[in-house]
């Protein structure tokens, strides 16, 4: 244990009511995982934190020790922030407490919770919280990076929903933000990541769902373009119940697809409406009757089925990296690229992810939130989804090939929660005309960059001396 990381322990040990775990300790091994096997981590120590006065007194040791720190919520980071090496992690996994206030559709959740725990508490009521697509991704720093989901067209991102944050900042702090109190860190939080401190909990909108209508298809060989383009053409103008999306992958080799389609490339097409069902049939039927399509199947699920869904193609512990970027129109080259790369695709589990934003996402002021571009609607998300580490440099390589023949027809601009830990050169593209004002509020609340372990804004003295601390 090295001496920082000692005194961190020494001043905590006297004042900490969670646990804190060293190398060697029963329960460390467990508790220094995360989502991305290709980012595992050794911390010095891991504060597991039982209040929010934990979270004070953690801060307040590591920055007395000068100690390189990562906020662990459900450890899902795909840069894998939520950990570091020889350093401490602040883990709110202790912190998962959830109300729920059903008559005036209002929620307030810890920020430990998972997404998981969320639904769970909100369904009880009949009401959903517009946010990700799998259960176990922790909610913080989803919704602080903005949040795209299921519900996003219809009722916004997930940032655009929170009503108020209460955070530990760097000084060891305790804040509240919302549209009167400390509005322009409020303003920061909704998409400007975990810069500005450790969000203790988030009060939220949230809405009536229960069920939804879904359909699935998959499409192969010169039907994928073909399908991709009436996709392109379709969204701009479809109902914001509609959220019509895909994955461009390997088919696997299992009974429910068929055999002619097994290990072949293709375009795994999800279609969503929520609201009327009879409505959302018609719409249903319709885009999944495009180009010839196989293996459809349409029925109504619940809000939790949907939620978890998507939970078994990314478990814990596998190897994760992305590239991502918007497009404001989506040119058939472009379509041509992604299809040409199925074939040299080096692990059966990547996928290119195809989304579609506009709707209730679009109609909200780019300047009113730091999430970064809202005017171009095309999402591709190009994730590499792998296990054994011999497959690291081709699967890579393949993501980062396909990106840069992709770029040149992208829009400037990135969403932050889709980025790996290489690419700190794209943050101020993230944010574009909203970099200053970002800096700005990182110089004011967190002046020092204590919280650094993020896809960083760094503050003006930080900034000036051409330090990357």
């Amino acid at each position: 244990m090295s001496k920082p990381i000692e005194e961190a322990y020494s001043a905590l040990a006297r004042r900490f009511n969670g646990t804190l775990l060293r190398q060697g300790d029963e329960e460390f091994a467990e508790a220094r995982g995360i989502w991305n096997g290709l980012l595992a981590r050794t911390p010095g120590l891991i504060a597991r934190c039982r209040n929010v006065a934990d979270v004070q007194a953690a801060v307040r040791a590591a920055t007395q020790a000068g100690v390189l720190t990562a906020i662990r919520c459900g450890g899902h980071s795909l840069a894998g922030f939520s950990s570091c090496d020889d350093g401490l992690v602040i883990d709110l996994s202790n912190m998962r407490q959830v109300t729920v206030d059903g008559k005036n559709r209002r929620a307030r959740f810890s920020g430990g919770c998972l997404l998981g725990t969320v639904d769970s508490a909100t369904q009880k009521h009949g009401l959903a919280f517009p946010a990700g697509v799998v259960s176990h991704t922790g909610a913080g720093g989803l919704v602080l990076g903005g949040g795209t989901g299921w519900l996003n067209r219809l009722h916004g991102l997930s940032c655009d929903n929170v009503e108020g944050f209460s955070l530990v900042v760097a000084d060891g702090s305790v804040l509240h933000a919302s549209a009167r109190e400390n509005p322009d860190l409020f303003w920061a939080l909704r998409g400007g990541g975990g810069n500005f401190g450790v969000v203790t909990e988030f009060e939220v909108r949230l809405y009536p769902v229960t069920s939804v209508w879904f359909g699935t298809a998959i499409c192969l060989g010169d039907d994928i373009p073909c399908v991709l383009q009436s996709w392109r053409d379709f969204m701009p103008q479809a109902p914001d119940n509609l959220r019509w999306g895909f994955s461009l992958t390997i088919a696997p080799d299992t009974e429910n697809v068929p055999s002619h389609a097994r290990g072949r490339a293709v375009a795994s097409a999800s279609a969503l409406w929520v609201g009327d069902v009879g409505e959302g049939r018609r719409y249903v039927d319709h885009v999944l009757s495009f180009c010839n399509p196989a293996l459809i199947t349409k029925s109504e699920i619940s809000f939790l089925t949907l939620q978890t869904m998507a939970d078994a193609e990314f478990p814990h512990g596998r190897r994760y990296y992305t590239k991502s970027g918007y497009f404001r129109s989506f040119d058939d080259p472009s379509i041509a690229s992604i299809v040409k790369a199925l074939d040299t695709i080096p692990s059966p589990t990547n996928q290119i992810e195809l989304a579609y934003l506009g709707g209730a996402v679009a109609r909200v002021d780019a300047g009113e939130t730091a999430f970064g571009d809202r005017s171009s609607p095309f999402i591709v998300n190009l994730l590499g989804n792998w296990c054994d580490p011999a497959g690291d440099d081709a699967n890579r390589a393949w993501v980062r090939n396909l990106f840069a023949e992709l770029r040149p027809a992208m829009t400037p601009g990135v969403y932050v929660n889709f980025m790996s830990g290489d690419e700190d050169d794209r943050v101020p593209e993230a944010y574009r005309e909203r970099w200053e004002r970002l800096v700005a509020v990182k110089t004011q609340y967190d002046p020092k960059n204590f919280f650094r372990l993020n896809q960083n804004v760094q503050p003006e003295q930080a900034t000036r001396s051409g330090r990357s601390d």
